[in-house]
């Protein structure tokens, strides 16, 4: 990881969505050249796709080599680990496997765990968070819980214990999820913002992460970014609100007013 990049990283998570062509997308791009243009645009991006399936890592070069000199990957766990809460070695070392491309052109930020709601704090998710943890030796492991009942006295400490960074979040305020709360127990700090869009969050009848932030809901987390990196080495912000290009936009948005502030986004 370059010691150079800027203090706060502003990306979004994924960016291989055909709805984007046409609010982000010039329109007729291709899904091969998206990333080259995401790119231009961002300095770095969650490797999402990682979490449905784990690709081979012929698949992960090519993304490398799309991406200029200094530009920052953060991959997902794949959800067997996270959801399936499985064990199994050959899974991990398939999944370590996938990230040597992006070690060797230096590239490489870390990991992100994203667990599900129904991941309570009990006996057996402790377990499973600290294997997750011991079958990933040494790689950067930013953790994202879903569920408040892990908002505990005692996690901060507990989790810089472990190695593991907590992953601040923005999403509905309701009752059971996160609250927007900030800590730093790594070397970096972590935040993804995923809508507001509590009416769909539990139910079919559209996208949980259709929502698009306005600019006084994004002046929310100015000081909250601003405090996460006067503590912190890097504050990684992720905009996970992808319907229909928003995210890109929101995403942009926040530069502008990271760039105002100048709190040193990218």
């Amino acid at each position: 990881m370059s010691e150079d990049a800027p203090r706060v990283l502003i990306g979004t998570s994924g960016y291989s969505f055909r709805d984007w062509v046409g609010p982000f997308y010039p329109k007729g791009t291709k899904s091969g050249d998206f990333l080259r243009y995401y790119a231009t645009r961002f300095d770095t991006v969650e490797v999402n796709a990682t979490h449905y399936a784990i690709p081979h890592p012929r698949v992960i070069a090519e993304m490398e080599k799309k991406t200029p000199p200094g530009f920052h990957f953060t991959v997902k766990l794949n959800k067997e680990m996270t959801h399936g809460r499985s064990h199994d070695p050959a899974l991990y070392h398939q999944f370590l496997d996938v990230l040597e491309p992006l070690k060797a052109a230096g590239k490489y930020d870390g990991l992100l765990a994203q667990f599900p709601w129904g991941f309570r704090y009990n006996a057996d998710s402790v377990r499973h968070l600290l294997a997750v943890r011991d079958a990933l030796p040494g790689e950067p492991l930013y953790v994202e819980f879903r569920n408040d009942s892990w908002l505990r006295p005692g996690l901060e400490p507990w989790l810089r214990e472990q190695g593991l960074s907590y992953v601040s979040v923005d999403e509905p305020r309701l009752r059971g999820l996160i609250p927007p709360v900030t800590m730093v127990t790594g070397k970096d700090a972590y935040v993804r913002l995923h809508g507001r869009n509590a009416q769909n969050w539990y139910g079919s009848r559209g996208d949980r992460y259709d929502y698009d932030y306005s600019e006084s809901e994004l002046r929310e987390w100015l000081k909250k970014i601003g405090d996460l990196a006067d503590q912190a080495r890097r504050t990684y912000l992720f905009f996970n609100n992808c319907h229909a290009g928003q995210a890109a936009r929101n995403a942009k948005l926040m530069q502008e007013l990271m760039r105002q502030q100048k709190l040193g986004g990218a």
